[in-house]
C-alpha cells in the first residue's frame, strides 16, 4: 500500500468522526440525500476524507482505518475508538460477543443496520458482535452518537445507530487476500475475488469467503467462524444503480466463563470452566475449589462442554436508485435474514417418571435404557431461535429546487420468530449430539411415554413493523445555513401464540420473567380453579404450581417521532448546528410472555414502551491539517429497561429503573502535523442518573433514585499517532481509557478504571507490489481489567422497614490479555 493511502487510515478515523453529518446513512434513499449535501456543501476534506455538515452528531470510519486493525476483529471494535462509544471485547479476537454502549444505551437499544437492512434481533432487540461482516469488506461504518434517521428502520431504538457499509465491486479484474497467525493458535484466511466489467452492460460483482479458528485465551476450548459474501452490481447510468448481495455467517464457539469480584480476587483472571465433566464448588472467601463426580451421570454445569454458542446467520440484501424524471428519484431496499442460534443454561435434568416424561400415560419411560425408570437424567436443553425475516425500505425525494428538497419514506419489516428448546441425548463425556439440541431434526428429539417430545420452550412469534416518514431540507443565507424537518410515525405489532403453560406470577422469585419458565407437557389438566388457572395435581398448591393454558394474543404500539436539525456556518471554518429528535422502543418478547389472568382473559405483561427526547448542541472548526469538534447533548429516557445476562440461567433478565435524565459533552481533535505525522485524541463525559426510587414489591422499594445507570463511564478518552517512518515502513498506536463503570442499580459495585493500549506496524515488502505484512499487538502493557458486565439490582442486598431484597453479586468477562497477531496481505 502507497504511504499516501496508510495516511488515510488516521484522517479516515478522526476527519470523518470528529464532524457532525451524514457521511453514513439508514437506507439508499438517505444515501442519495447525503450525496446531495456533501456536493452542495462544498466540504472540506483531508487526504479525501470530507467534513460532515449535516446537523447530527455522527462519526465515521472507513476501510484504511479499519485495515490497521487485527485481522478478523469484530467492526464494534474498531469503533471503539469514537467518541461516546464503550464496546468490551469478551475475547482477543472478537468471536465471543461483546457488550456495547453508546452515550450510556446498551446495544439493544441502538439500531445496527448491514447496508440498511436491520440487524437488531426481532424478539429482545439484542446484536450480535461476533456475527458482522469480515473487515476487508466495510468500506466504511459510522455511528450517529445521539438520534436515529428519520427513516431509521427499527421500533427499537431510543440511543442511536451504527451502520456499516459493504465495498462496491470494481471495474476491473482483480482480488484480494490475506493470511493471519497468532496468540493462542490463531489461524485465518480470507480471500476476495473482483469479476471486472463483464457482459454487455458491464456489470460487475465481487466473491469473498474466510475461515478463522483459535484457542480460548483460558480454559479449554475453541473459537471457529466461516464467513460467504457475494455482491452484483450493474450501474444504469445517471447515478442510477440495482444491486443483490449475499451474507452467510457460522459460528461455533465454547463460552467464557465469567467471575463475581471476589472469585477474581480469590483465582485471578483465568478461573475458566472444568475441562471434564465433574460437579465443581468455587468458594471464594476461602480461595478453595472442590470437584466431584456429578450425582446425575452429564448434570455438569461448570463444563466447558455444555458452554457452546451456535449461530448460523445470513441475508440477501436488494438495492436500487431510479431517476423517475430530472428531480424525482425512488430508491427501494428489499431484505431476507435468516437466523438459527442457541441460548440458555444448556443442561437439564428430568425424572423418568416426570409428569412431562408420563404425558397423558400413567407410567414414566426409561430415558437412560437401563431397565427401570427409577432415574433422574441429564440431557442437553438450548433455548433455540430461528428467525426468518423479510423487509423493505423505499424512499421517493423530490429535488423542489437546488436547495430545496422533499423526501416521503416507507418501511416495512415481517419477522417470523420461533422459540423452541427441544431436548436431545449426551455423549459418555458429558458433550452434546448436536448443538441445536433436537430442533427440526438437528438432533434426535427425547421422546415420551405418551408419544411426544420432551422440550422446555415451545412458542410462535411474528413481529411487524409498518413505518412512514417524512422530511424536508432546505439551504438558505448562501448556503451557510441548512435546516432539516423530519418526522417518522412506527406502526409495531407483535403476535404471541404459547404452546406451552406459563406460571401465573408476573415473576418468580429470582427476578425471572414467567414467560421463561414455561411448563411444556401433554399432561391431562387435573384441576381447574375459579380464576381460569389449572393445575396438574388436584388440592390446594403454592402460586407457582398454577398454570395459565396454552394462549395466543396481540399486542399493538404506535408513535409520532420528530426529528429536526439545523446547522450554520457562522464564519469559514466555524460551524454550529444543533438537533433534536424523539426515540421510542417497544417492548421485548420476552416481556410480553409474561401473563396473568384478568377475568378469565390472558393479559400480556403491562410493560409500556421506553422512549426518549434527546438535543445536540455542537461547534466543529476545521482547517486542511487541523480538524475539532464538541458536541453537548442531553437525552430524557422514560421507562427504561435495563437487561443483563445471567450466567447461571443463561438468559437475559429485564428490570425495569424508571426515569433517566443523562446529560454529557463528547470532544475530539485530529492534527496533521507533517506529512508523515498525525496525531488524533476524543474525549468524552457521561452523567446519566435514574431519577426515582424503583418499587419491586409491596414491602421493598429499591433506593436508585440520584444513582448512575450501570455499565457506563463517565469519562472516557481515546487517542492515535500514526508515523509514515520510510515510504515502506508505518507505525501506529492508539490508546483508550475507560473510567469507572457501575455494576448495580443502586450502585453498590464498581469496576476500577482501565487504559488499553493497541499498536501496528506495516512494511510494505518492496519486492510484491501491493503486498504487506503487519504486526498487531492488542492489550500491549498486558492490563488486566473488567471488560463486560452483567449487572445487578444490588451486590450487598437491601434492608428496608417492611421488607428485604437478597444481594447478588454482578459476573465479569475479564479483559483479554497481551495478543500478538502477524498479518501477510496481497492485492492484485
Amino acid at each position: 500500500m502507497k504511504m499516501k493511502n496508510f495516511a488515510l487510515a488516521t484522517t479516515a478515523l478522526v476527519g470523518s468522526l470528529l464532524t457532525a453529518g451524514a457521511a453514513m446513512a439508514q437506507s439508499t434513499g438517505s444515501t442519495e440525500l447525503d450525496s446531495v449535501t456533501i456536493t452542495a456543501a462544498g466540504q472540506r476534506a483531508i487526504s479525501g476524507i470530507a467534513q460532515e455538515t449535516a446537523p447530527k452528531s455522527k462519526a465515521t470510519i472507513t476501510q484504511e482505518f479499519i485495515a490497521t486493525q487485527a485481522t478478523g476483529q469484530t467492526i464494534f471494535q474498531s469503533l471503539n475508538q469514537l467518541p461516546g462509544v464503550s464496546f468490551t471485547n469478551n475475547d482477543p479476537y472478537g468471536s465471543s460477543g461483546g457488550n456495547l454502549r453508546l452515550r450510556g444505551f446498551d446495544g439493544n437499544r441502538v439500531s445496527v443496520t448491514f447496508d440498511g437492512i436491520p440487524l437488531n434481533d426481532t424478539g429482545n432487540y439484542a446484536v450480535y458482535p461476533n456475527q458482522m461482516l469480515d473487515g476487508e469488506l466495510i468500506s466504511r461504518a459510522s455511528v450517529n452518537l445521539g438520534t436515529t434517521d428519520v427513516d431509521s428502520p427499527t421500533a427499537s431504538a431510543t440511543g442511536g445507530t451504527i451502520n456499516y457499509i459493504t465495498a462496491k465491486p470494481t471495474k476491473e479484474f482483480g482480488g484480494l487476500a490475506t493470511a493471519s497467525v497468532g496468540s493462542f493458535n490463531y489461524r485465518r484466511g480470507f480471500a476476495m475475488l473482483n469479476s471486472g466489467e463483464f457482459g454487455p452492460w458491464g456489470t460487475t460483482a465481487w466473491v469473498a469467503g474466510s475461515y478463522q479458528k483459535y484457542d480460548k485465551w483460558k480454559g479449554k476450548g475453541t473459537l471457529e467462524k466461516k464467513q460467504f459474501n457475494a455482491r452484483l452490481y450493474q450501474d444504469l447510468g445517471n447515478g442510477d444503480f440495482v444491486s443483490l448481495a449475499a451474507h452467510y455467517n457460522e459460528n461455533r464457539n465454547n463460552n467464557y466463563r465469567q467471575m463475581s469480584m471476589a472469585e477474581y480476587r480469590a483465582f485471578g483472571r483465568k478461573l475458566d470452566f472444568t475441562d471434564t465433566c465433574v460437579n465443581r464448588t468455587v468458594n471464594a472467601a476461602t480461595a478453595t475449589i472442590t470437584q466431584a463426580a456429578p450425582t446425575v451421570p452429564g448434570n455438569c454445569s461448570d463444563f466447558y462442554g455444555r458452554q457452546v454458542n451456535p449461530s448460523n446467520t445470513g441475508n440477501i440484501r436488494g438495492a436500487g436508485k431510479f431517476h423517475l424524471g430530472p428531480n424525482v428519484i425512488w430508491t427501494i431496499d428489499p431484505s431476507f435474514q435468516y437466523t438459527l442460534a442457541d441460548g440458555g443454561s444448556q443442561l437439564g435434568t428430568i425424572s423418568e417418571t416426570d409428569g412431562r416424561v408420563r404425558g397423558r400415560g400413567t407410567v414414566g419411560k426409561d430415558l437412560n435404557g437401563d431397565g427401570d425408570t427409577a432415574d433422574t437424567v441429564a440431557f442437553f436443553t438450548p433455548s433455540v431461535t430461528n428467525t426468518r425475516r423479510y423487509m423493505v425500505t423505499s424512499s421517493l425525494i423530490w429535488q423542489a429546487a437546488d436547495n430545496q428538497r422533499f423526501r416521503i419514506a416507507y418501511t416495512g419489516d415481517y419477522g417470523r420468530h420461533r422459540q423452541t428448546g427441544e431436548f436431545t441425548t449426551l455423549n459418555a463425556d458429558g458433550t452434546t449430539t448436536n448443538i441445536f439440541g433436537g430442533k427440526d431434526g438437528h438432533g434426535a428429539k427425547v421422546a415420551t411415554a405418551d408419544g411426544s417430545f420432551l422440550r422446555n420452550r415451545d412458542r410462535f412469534s411474528i413481529a411487524q413493523l409498518n413505518q412512514v416518514s417524512a422530511d424536508y431540507n432546505g439551504r438558505f443565507l448562501d448556503d451557510k445555513l441548512t435546516v432539516n424537518l423530519g418526522v417518522r410515525a412506527p406502526f409495531f405489532k407483535r403476535e404471541l401464540n404459547q404452546f406451552c403453560y406459563t406460571p401465573n406470577a408476573n415473576t418468580t422469585g429470582s427476578g425471572v420473567p414467567a414467560g421463561f419458565n414455561a411448563y411444556c407437557t401433554t399432561q391431562a389438566v387435573a384441576q381447574t380453579n375459579a380464576d381460569g388457572t389449572v393445575q396438574f395435581v388436584t388440592g390446594t398448591v403454592a402460586a407457582n404450581q398454577r398454570y395459565i393454558k396454552p394462549f395466543s394474543a396481540t399486542k399493538k404500539y404506535d408513535d409520532v417521532l420528530p426529528n429536526l436539525g439545523v446547522t450554520y456556518e457562522v464564519a469559514p471554518s466555524h460551524v454550529v448546528y444543533a438537533a433534536y429528535a424523539e426515540g421510542f422502543s417497544s417492548p421485548r418478547t420476552d416481556n410480553l410472555y409474561t401473563v396473568s389472568l384478568v377475568n378469565g382473559q390472558v393479559q400480556p405483561a403491562g410493560v409500556e414502551p421506553e422512549t426518549t427526547k434527546s438535543v445536540d448542541i455542537g461547534y466543529r472548526f476545521s482547517t486542511p491539517t487541523f480538524l475539532s469538534s464538541v458536541a453537548l447533548w442531553a437525552t430524557d429516557f422514560s421507562n427504561r429497561i435495563v437487561s443483563s445476562y445471567d450466567a447461571d440461567q443463561g438468559i437475559q433478565i429485564d428490570r425495569n429503573v424508571g426515569k433517566v435524565k443523562g446529560y454529557g459533552l463528547d470532544a475530539q481533535a485530529a492534527w496533521q502535523v507533517a506529512e508523515y505525522l498525525r496525531v488524533s485524541g476524543s474525549f468524552s463525559y457521561n452523567n446519566s442518573e435514574i431519577k426515582d426510587d424503583f418499587r419491586i414489591s409491596s414491602t421493598v422499594v429499591l433506593p436508585t433514585g440520584g444513582k448512575q445507570i450501570v455499565e457506563t463511564p463517565e469519562y472516557s478518552w481515546s487517542g492515535r499517532v500514526d508515523w509514515d517512518i520510510t515510504e515502506n515502513l508505518q507505525f501506529g498506536v492508539q490508546a483508550k481509557y475507560t473510567g469507572e463503570r457501575w455494576s448495580t442499580d443502586v450502585n453498590d459495585e464498581k469496576t476500577p478504571a482501565y487504559s488499553i493500549v493497541d499498536m501496528n506496524v506495516r512494511y510494505n515488502l518492496p519486492f510484491a507490489k501491493e503486498t504487506y505484512v503487519q504486526l498487531n499487538v492488542t492489550n500491549l502493557f498486558d492490563e488486566e481489567y473488567f471488560g463486560s458486565i452483567s449487572s445487578r439490582s444490588t451486590a450487598s442486598g437491601i434492608v428496608t422497614g417492611t421488607g428485604t431484597l437478597s444481594g447478588s453479586p454482578p459476573t465479569y468477562h475479564v479483559g483479554s490479555p497481551r495478543t500478538v497477531q502477524v498479518t501477510l496481505r496481497t492485492e492484485f
